[in-house]
């Protein structure tokens, strides 16, 4: 549990970052990594699904469907492959629900 609450912390603190940014920055610009395009295609190529219907499904997610044993085995194996190039890989992150708005408790996830 302790382990959980250092990983919540941080990610906070990152998304509050990448808010700080994405206020500033138009997100088509935006490039936070070198891999940024790396991870995008492997998205799409992991989660086919997002990419549909000009990607309603990734600016809405549906929480069921990425807690589901599907879903997060599928993640696991997603987030895995980054190992060996990105450090804290599997740290957490602070996800969004509905790409328009704002985190806050009722739209953010963590995963």
């Amino acid at each position: 549990m302790k382990i959980e609450k250092q990983f919540a912390v941080k990610a906070v603190e990152h998304a509050q970052t990448y808010w700080n940014i994405l206020e500033k920055v138009p997100p088509r610009g935006l490039r936070l990594t070198k891999l940024d395009d790396e991870i995008y295609e492997h998205v799409m190529s992991a989660f086919p699904e997002l990419s549909g219907n000009d990607h309603e499904k990734l600016v809405k997610l549906d929480e069921d469907w990425l807690k589901s044993e599907d879903g997060k085995k599928r993640w696991r194996a997603f987030v895995n492959a980054y190992e060996k190039k990105v450090k804290d890989f599997n740290f957490g992150s602070l996800i969004r629900t509905d790409a328009k708005l704002e985190y806050s408790e009722t739209n953010t996830i963590f995963g």
